[in-house]
């Protein structure tokens, strides 16, 4: 706590009671909030809108480079699954027409035909001749299927149209999944006939197998139904049903993002092979692609947050710096208004004491020689001269002028010593005189006032007139804060050898402790009531520091208020 205290700036308890209608002038408070509230606006919205910017700058450029790198990856793709199918296609369609039926009908010549297209191809496992009504002429491959009936089959009849024609991926006799290949051939008698090749879908597998599409890409083949021909990665065997949607028909490789069944965000590519049922498909899960980029966010981030948190430092310290200058300058500047003030109002107050003290003393000392006369009088004269009542009388006159003359004599000397008096001073004297000044309003309130002063107390160079002012301002407020019949103890010692301390003890109603940090700050009024706790206070503490001493407050509600002033044997030289 003690550290938060060190640091807490001191505007923070500001209470400025002079600013009047003008207070939020001198609300510094307010001023600071405004001060880092504008400052560390000017400073983090700039930096956070570019931070931002080049932010989504960077997502979008490499969103756009994985869409881009798809594309190409899928138009690659493209390119090497339709070379394989059409290849395969097209060199059935030259057997088909380099080769007469007849020849063709010769199984032994079929078979080697078969042999010689798995040597250059392979996955090739049937091979065979259609009539026109769709009846099986001659068939060589893994099993003798004579006589089989193609007639009604989706794949013969789209080859009767198209003249070639590649099925999806079905289920053949065998229970075996392959892949239909068809070509027509027309003979000079009008007729035609088909040649028929069965792929193992292996082929197709192992050629897409081949294509690199990353770590986590996933390349496959689906039907227009949106049922896989090739395994896939991440969507199931052949046969399944993708659970992603089907794009609609494009002649060119197109790109777009989705999300998958688990809600991770996709980049799908895409291009139909032509003269086929096929969809080649291509998804690229888009945070492997940014995963790298993720580090370098974290690293920007947190290189961000420093940047942030030390703007604000930055700027909490200049605002509090400079708030904490300003404050500083207008306590200043309150200071000398108030000294100006009390001066003034001491000057005054000298030249009404001088002014009452003249004005008093030429009656007093008219009254004084007229009681003398009279005494002589009653004394020569044998009438009134045995009368001890009327002698008394005339003494008890001619004392009470002395003391009214001690009284005027006194408000002569505090009038003297208001301007700069730097001389050797007697503390007790000192005491005494102000005591003198103020003693009748303290009997008339039955105020008792006790004074100790240490034996043997060293005479020292100060400025007279200050101490005056210092002893007269607490003697006042103590007598101020304290009800009838309180008593004022004013004890004087020398503490080293150095210094010697007056204190000022009264019985008074105490000061808060909320209230007694504030104690000397300029017009502030104790909440208890310590009338004597504005203006003269604030001018005692400051009248203490210019002539080198110190002064200290303690007090406990209730329990009365003790000023100590510790007063410099040898003054200080003015800078």
């Amino acid at each position: 706590m003690s550290i938060l205290r060190k640091l807490k700036p001191a505007f923070l308890d500001h209470k400025d009671v002079t600013a009047g209608p003008y207070r939020h002038h001198f609300d510094f408070l307010r001023i600071w909030k405004r001060a880092v509230i504008v400052t560390a606006t000017v400073a983090l919205v700039p930096l956070i809108i570019w931070a931002f910017s080049g932010y989504r700058l960077t997502m979008e450029t490499i969103e756009s480079e994985l869409v881009l790198r798809t594309s190409q990856l899928i138009s690659n793709s493209w390119r090497t699954v339709s070379l394989f199918l059409t290849e395969r296609r097209s060199v059935l369609d030259f057997v088909a027409h380099d080769h007469s039926l007849q020849t063709l009908q010769d199984p032994a010549r079929l078979k080697a035909i078969l042999e010689n297209l798995n040597q250059r191809f392979g996955g090739i496992t049937d091979l065979g001749v259609i009539d026109g009504n769709g009846r099986q002429i001659t068939h060589v491959g893994r099993q003798p299927m004579a006589n089989l009936d193609y007639n009604q089959l989706p794949w013969f009849r789209e080859t009767l149209v198209r003249g070639a024609y590649i099925s999806e991926l079905v289920t053949g006799p065998r229970g075996k999944p392959q892949v239909d290949f068809a070509v027509k051939r027309r003979i000079p008698d009008s007729s035609f006939f088909v040649l028929h090749a069965v792929l193992m879908p292996q082929q197709l597998t192992d050629t897409i197998a081949q294509i690199d599409v990353g770590d986590k890409g996933d390349l496959f083949i689906i039907n227009e139904k949106g049922v896989l021909q090739t395994p896939s990665r991440y969507y199931g065997p052949i046969f399944s049903k993708l659970a992603l949607p089907i794009p609609q028909y494009s002649a060119k490789a197109r790109v777009f993002e989705s999300t998958d069944n688990k809600k991770d965000r996709i980049v799908i590519g895409y291009a139909h092979i032509p003269d086929t049922p096929y969809i080649l498909m291509m998804v690229q899960p888009q945070g492997e692609r940014i995963q790298p980029w993720y580090k370098t966010t974290w690293a920007f981030s947190i290189i961000l947050a420093a940047s942030i948190i030390m703007i604000l430092l930055v700027t909490l310290g200049v605002a509090t710096h400079l708030v904490n200058q300003i404050h500083e300058a207008d306590q200043e500047r309150v200071d000398t208004m108030h000294q100006v003030e009390y001066a003034n109002k001491m000057v005054s107050l000298g030249r009404l004491a001088s002014g009452v003290a003249h004005e008093i003393n030429n009656p007093l000392a008219i009254i004084n020689e007229k009681a003398g006369h009279i005494k002589d009088i009653f004394t020569m004269t044998t009438t009134y001269a045995k009368d001890p009542k009327l002698i008394d009388l005339v003494d008890s006159v001619i004392a009470t002028v002395q003391r009214c003359a001690e009284v005027t004599r006194g408000l002569l000397n505090f009038s003297r010593h208001l301007n700069l008096s730097v001389q050797t001073i007697d503390l007790k004297e000192i005491i005494t005189e102000v005591k003198n000044v103020l003693a009748q309003d303290a009997e008339y309130r039955s105020i008792a006032v006790g004074v100790q002063i240490a034996e043997k107390l060293p005479q020292f160079e100060s400025d007279r007139g200050k101490l005056e002012q210092v002893f007269f301002n607490l003697f006042n407020n103590a007598i101020s804060a304290m009800q009838d019949g309180g008593h004022l103890e004013i004890e004087a010692l020398q503490t080293n050898e150095n210094f010697i301390s007056i204190s000022f003890a009264d019985t008074g109603p105490g000061i808060s402790e909320s209230d007694l940090k504030h104690v000397f700050d300029p017009f502030f009024y104790s909440k208890t009531g310590h009338v004597g706790s504005g203006v003269g206070l604030s001018v005692t503490y400051t009248l203490v520091q210019e002539i080198g001493g110190t002064i200290t407050v303690a007090s406990r509600p209730g329990k009365g208020t003790t000023f100590i002033v510790n007063i410099p044997l040898v003054m200080p030289k003015s800078g």
